[in-house]
């Protein structure tokens, strides 16, 4: 009996060194914001912002464990940039869709229409997520590949690769 127990200790101790090993040598996991569209709408400056993104082993476990909340943290950082409130309208496993009401300021003067949507900075997100205690344990990237700004009513886009940082952003069609 006691050589059993000898042996099984044995077989338990070489498999959590490898389990350690395992866990050390495996690549760092990732949060990867893939593309972020902006829809502003002729009603109030009202939009609709999508932002899609990949998500790691790691990534995929803290959320169904409810440990990290990707569409709570864009939410937030949303509210911040925007001073608006924000409604979260869809969540799926790789992207969140939101409703901000107000969030381009509309302008209607001498024949023509300016809106003008805030700046947008994902930097105090990712400074939040590093503050996580398995933050050594994954990468974030929440720079979209592609960002896209699309105006009412003629369908005016503006475009960025890769920034985390997005400006003020004004576009002005007649009434005529």
């Amino acid at each position: 009996m006691e050589i059993r127990c000898y042996i099984m200790k044995q077989i338990l101790t070489v498999l959590a060194i490898f389990c350690f090993f395992s866990v050390m040598a495996a690549p760092a996991s990732a949060f990867t914001a893939e593309s972020l569209s902006i829809d502003v709408s002729e009603n109030g400056g009202d939009s609709t912002v999508t932002f899609s993104y990949t998500l790691g082993l790691a990534e995929r476990v803290a959320v169904f464990f409810k440990v990290a909340d990707p569409a709570a943290e864009l939410k937030s950082a949303l509210e911040s940039n925007s001073g608006k409130e924000v409604s979260v309208s869809e969540v799926t496993t790789n992207s969140a869709a939101f409703n901000v009401t107000g969030y381009a300021h509309v302008d209607i003067g001498d024949g023509e229409t300016t809106y003008t949507t805030p700046a947008l900075s994902f930097t105090r997100a990712s400074e939040i997520l590093s503050g996580y205690w398995f933050a050594p344990l994954i990468t974030v990237d929440l720079s979209p590949a592609e960002t896209t700004v699309t105006f009412p009513p003629d369908g005016f886009e503006e475009s960025f690769n890769d920034s985390i940082e997005i400006p003020k952003i004004s576009h002005t069609v007649s009434l005529s």
